[in-house]
C-alpha cells in the first residue's frame, strides 16, 4: 500500500486577478538558487513525513492481539478501530486545503507530525477503549492532513520533478509501512514484552519528523508559507498525485462549469473501485497478522508475513502506473491485480500458515490496485478541471465506501468464532472489484458522459 491515500488540490484563479502562466507561475514557485538550503530541508521532510503516514496503522496491526486483551476489546470494536483510518481520511482530509490556505501547508504539515507524535504517545496508555480510539484519531487526523498535503508541497516546490520527487515520497512511505509492520514486535520484546512501549516508540519518529518543518513553517516568501499557498491551495476538491503531474498548472486551475459528475457512469465506477480496494487495504493492514497469528504462526513471523505484503507497494508502485498509460483499456491490470486478491485469500483460507509468503506476496500485488485508482483518474478525464472533480469525487466516496468493510471483519471474526467467513466475505468483494475496476478501465472521458 504505498500511498493508498494521496491526494493533491488545485485552485481557479481569484479574480480580477489575471490567470497566472504556466511558465510564470513555474518561476515564481522555483526555491530561489541563494536559499537552496531550503530544498535540501524540503526533501529531508518530505522523507520523514512520509515515513510516519501508515505506521500507526500497521503498527498497531501487529500487536492487535494483545491490544485486545489489554484493553478487553471485542472483535467487533477492533474491527471500528480498524475502520477509524478510513474515517478519518474522509472526514479530516477535506479540511487540509482550507487549512493550508490559511496557515501554509509547511506549517499544517507540522501539526500534522505534531498530533501524530501526540496520538501515537497518548493512546498506548489511555487506560480504556475510548480513549485508545480517541488518541488514534488525534493521530490519524494528523495522517489525514498531511496525506492531502504532502503531495501539494512536491508539486509546488518541484514543478520540474514531480515524478522524482513522488517516487521519493512513495518509496519513503512503503519503507515505513513495512518497517512498522516487521520490527513492532521484536522491538517490544526489547523493550520488555510491554505493548504499550511497544506502539509508544513509534511517536519518537512523529517528534524527529517536527522539526524540519518548524523553519519551513517559519519561512516568509515561499511556495509553502501562508501568503503564497493562499493562491495556490484550493479548499473545494482534492486530486490524486498522478493527475496533477500530469495537468499542467494553468490548466487545472481555468474556471470552468463544474462537471455534473455524478452523471458519468465511469465516475461512480472508479469511486466503487476506489473504495473496493481502500476496504481491501485497510483488512489487510489492521487484520492479516492477526489472521496469521491464529493459525499458529508466531507473532514475530506475522509482522514480517504484513511487511512483504506493504513493501509490494514499492517497486509496483513505478510499474503498474507506466504500464497503465500505455493501455487504451486498463481493464486487463484490473483482472489480474483482482486474481491475485482471489489467490491470496484462497490461500488465506485453505492453509494460511502452509504457504503464508506466497499469500503475502499476492496480496500485496493485489493491493497495488491503490496507484492504479490514482492513474485512472488522470486517464479518465480530459480537462484539468475534470480531473479535480473526478479525483475528489472518486476518493471521498471511496473512503466513505471502505469504512463498513473493517468493521465487518471484526464482527464476522467475532460471532463465527474464526476467519473462514471474513476471508471469504473478502474474496467475494474481489468479483465486484474486478467488475467495476474494468468498467473504469474504458477508453473514456466523464466530460463526455456528464455532457450527455
Amino acid at each position: 500500500m504505498t500511498g493508498e491515500e494521496t491526494r493533491t488540490t488545485t485552485s481557479p484563479p481569484i479574480h480580477p486577478t489575471p490567470p497566472i502562466s504556466s511558465s510564470a507561475q513555474d518561476a515564481d514557485l522555483r526555491p530561489p538558487a541563494t536559499r537552496a538550503w531550503l530544498t535540501r530541508l524540503v526533501i529531508v521532510g518530505i522523507v520523514l513525513a512520509a515515513l510516519n503516514l501508515r505506521p500507526a496503522i500497521t503498527s498497531l496491526g501487529a500487536l492487535l492481539e494483545e491490544v485486545r486483551d489489554g484493553l478487553g476489546m471485542s472483535g467487533s470494536v477492533a474491527g471500528l478501530l480498524t475502520s477509524v483510518p478510513s474515517l478519518c481520511f474522509a472526514v479530516f482530509g477535506v479540511m487540509a486545503p482550507r487549512l493550508a490556505r490559511r496557515f501554509g501547508p509547511a506549517a499544517v504539515v507540522c501539526a500534522g507530525m505534531l498530533a501524530i507524535a501526540a496520538g501515537l504517545a497518548i493512546r498506548p496508555f489511555a487506560g480504556n477503549t475510548v480513549g485508545f480510539l480517541v488518541a488514534s484519531a488525534l493521530a490519524l487526523m494528523g495522517i489525514a492532513v498531511s496525506n492531502v498535503l504532502m503531495p501539494v508541497i512536491v508539486k509546488r516546490w518541484f514543478p520540474d520533478r514531480v515524478g522524482t520527487m513522488t517516487g521519493l515520497y512513495s518509496m519513503a512511505l512503503a519503507l515505513g509501512t513495512a518497517v512498522a509492520a516487521a520490527v513492532t514486535v521484536p522491538m517490544t520484546r526489547s523493550l520488555g514484552g510491554d505493548w504499550q512501549w511497544g506502539l509508544a516508540v513509534w511517536a519518537g519518529l512523529a517528534a524527529v519528523a517536527v522539526l524540519p518543518w518548524i523553519p519551513l513553517a517559519r519561512a516568509k516568501g515561499t511556495v509553502l508559507s501562508a501568503g503564497t499557498a493562499s493562491r495556490q491551495v484550493s479548499a473545494s476538491a482534492p486530486a490524486s498525485v498522478s493527475a496533477s503531474a500530469s495537468v499542467p498548472a494553468s490548466e487545472a486551475g481555468q474556471g470552468s462549469a463544474p462537471l455534473r459528475i455524478t452523471r458519468s457512469r465511469t465516475a461512480w465506477a472508479l469511486a466503487v473501485f476506489f473504495g473496493l480496494q481502500a476496504t481491501a487495504a485497510y483488512v489487510t493492514m489492521g487484520w492479516m497478522a492477526q489472521i496469521f497469528r491464529d493459525a499458529g504462526v508466531s507473532a514475530g513471523t506475522a509482522g514480517l508475513l504484513l511487511a512483504v505484503t506493504m513493501v509490494m507497494g514499492v517497486p509496483l508502485a513505478f510499474v503498474i502506473p507506466r504500464l497503465a498509460t500505455r493501455l487504451p483499456h486498463q481493464g486487463p491490470i484490473v483482472v489480474v491485480l483482482g486474481l491475485c486478491g482471489f489467490a491470496g485469500y484462497g490461500g488465506l483460507y485453505l492453509a494460511p500458515a502452509g504457504g503464508a509468503w506466497a499469500w503475502a506476496v499476492l496480496l500485496g500485488i493485489a493491493n497495488c490496485a491503490f496507484p492504479l485508482a490514482l492513474t485512472m483518474v488522470g486517464m479518465r478525464a480530459r480537462t484539468g478541471a475534470g480531473v479535480v472533480q473526478l479525483s475528489a469525487f472518486a476518493q471521498s466516496t471511496g473512503y466513505l465506501i471502505s469504512i463498513p468493510g473493517p468493521l465487518l471483519v471484526g464482527v464476522l471474526y467475532q460471532h463465527s468464532g474464526g476467519w473462514g467467513l471474513p476471508i471469504a466475505l473478502m474474496a467475494g468483494l474481489m468479483v465486484p472489484q474486478i467488475v467495476v475496476g474494468v468498467l473504469a478501465g474504458r477508453d473514456r472521458t466523464v466530460e463526455d458522459e456528464a455532457a450527455r
